[in-house]
């Protein structure tokens, strides 16, 4: 039986862009794209008419902004979004993620250029990933922010909290950060799947938004209580010891690289230095990535938990890591807060483990 092609809605102003976007998605024989619209009035119309699986979307329309068409088509008929950017580090882009957009695509330049076709591998790719996701979660997660603050707690069963994410991420980060009432005895390493010239712009909303201190991360930094490095878009972070120190290590991506920044990469090297002290987490996200990572932390004698099935916007990266057999436990999304606060080994759930 052929499987039924994932219906598409292009939003964007420009003429130029709206047919290289479909021209893109056009050439994968899962997607259709059924309709488009030049203006906020008339996609909300065509996206509350249409029936359809995804929408991708740009902010800045005439008649109604991207902000207004997602606050209503969430609270009207929660559909899957993904933004096309052309504004790099825009802290648009985390504002729509926040109203319930699942992901974004940079483009090359702000303009209608040729170059836009360069990000038609990444497009298709996540369009693809929509079969996965599960919109009932990402209207969960608007519903439910704020979250709920954790109980306080004096000490934290692990020094160093590194956490991997993809699809849905930012907002699942968000979520966590924002419930830690007053930093934890820890550090936070994270390697959230975003292109170069986000990630310094998602550190700052981190930074300004939370209890806790935020910046992206640069090769000598070191892991303190209460910071988070977030590792470059496009780059690896990993550690290495220098001076009687672990330090941070930003590395390249070769051409080979599936994912950069690699969950894996940074799980396996941050296992290393940390041992027993590294609590890993994988967050929602599609692919893979952190499967090894996992791995190497239950190796080195640290613990693994991941976001159950139950919040998670994308369950494969998840499922992925419970596969590999090396996961301690399996935990909703607003539990997880209290546990890095509390401490894994005091007030960590094993529901669900390795299974």
């Amino acid at each position: 039986m052929t499987r039924e092609q994932i219906r598409v809605l292009v939003i964007d102003d420009s003429a130029f862009t709206r047919r290289t976007v479909k021209r893109m998605l056009e050439k994968s024989p899962l997607v259709e794209v059924v309709d488009w619209a030049r203006d906020g009035e008339e996609a909300l119309r065509k996206a509350l008419e249409l029936d359809l699986d995804l929408i991708t979307l740009d902010l800045e329309m005439p008649r109604m902004d991207g902000f207004t068409f997602l606050r209503i088509l969430m609270a009207q008929k929660p559909t899957p979004v993904i933004v096309i950017s052309g504004n790099a580090g825009d802290q648009d882009v985390f504002k729509a993620l926040d109203l319930g957009a699942v992901d974004f695509v940079a483009k090359p330049s702000p303009h209608a250029t040729p170059e836009l076709a360069t990000i038609e591998q990444e497009l298709i790719r996540k369009v693809h990933g929509i079969r996965q996701l599960r919109i009932d979660r990402v209207a969960d997660r608007i519903a439910q922010m704020p979250t709920l603050a954790p109980r306080k707690a004096t000490r934290a069963a692990h020094r160093v909290v590194a956490i991997g994410s993809s699809t849905g991420g930012p907002a699942a980060l968000m979520q966590i950060f924002g419930a830690l009432t007053e930093p934890p005895p820890c550090g936070f390493i994270v390697s959230q799947h975003m292109p170069e010239g986000f990630t310094l712009g998602f550190a700052e909303r981190i930074d300004r938004m939370t209890h806790l201190r935020a910046r992206e991360a640069q090769s000598g930094d070191i892991v303190e209580d209460g910071l988070v490095l977030i590792a470059p878009g496009g780059k690896h972070l990993e550690f290495e010891a220098k001076g009687g120190r672990v330090v941070a290590r930003v590395v390249a991506r070769d051409d080979a690289d599936k994912y950069a920044p690699s969950v894996d990469r940074m799980f396996t090297s941050a296992a290393k230095h940390y041992g027993a002290d590294l609590l890993g987490i994988v967050l929602t996200g599609m692919g893979d990535d952190g499967r090894e990572g996992v791995q190497a932390v239950k190796r080195s004698g640290g613990n693994v938990i991941v976001e159950s099935e139950e919040t998670a916007v994308i369950f494969g990266m998840p499922q992925q890591a419970i596969r590999a057999g090396s996961v301690d436990a399996v935990i909703a999304l607003d539990l997880i807060a209290p546990v890095i606060q509390k401490g894994f080994a005091e007030g960590g759930s094993s529901r669900g483990r390795s299974e």
